[in-house]
């Protein structure tokens, strides 16, 4: 088993959640972080009706946003963003140190 799921409660923007694991004896720390980056088209993309084009703004415009975002941390979860979300969020764990 490569992963396990641990229930947090909510975190709100700029929190980060520490768990410390204990693996055969050794202690392991992770940090989490959730951003919430825009969804709705408000540049640019805004004028696009066709629905496949506005899909594929949103998932350009997400792209950049990870691609851009702070290297000590690497991406572990991109949710699902409700229908006519303004945002959507995207779970991070800061690396590891070896």
């Amino acid at each position: 088993m490569k992963e396990i799921c641990i229930p947090i409660p909510y975190l709100k923007e700029q929190e980060i959640a520490d768990v410390e694991v204990t693996l055969a004896g050794r202690k392991l720390k992770y940090s989490f972080r959730v951003e919430s980056f825009p969804w709705e088209l408000n540049d640019e993309f805004s004028v696009l009706t066709d629905p496949l084009e506005r899909s594929l703004a949103r998932i350009y415009k997400l792209k950049g946003a990870i691609e851009s975002y702070d290297k000590e941390w690497e991406l572990i979860q991109i949710f699902n963003p409700e229908e006519h979300a303004d945002h959507i969020h995207v779970l991070y764990r800061k690396r590891l140190k070896t």
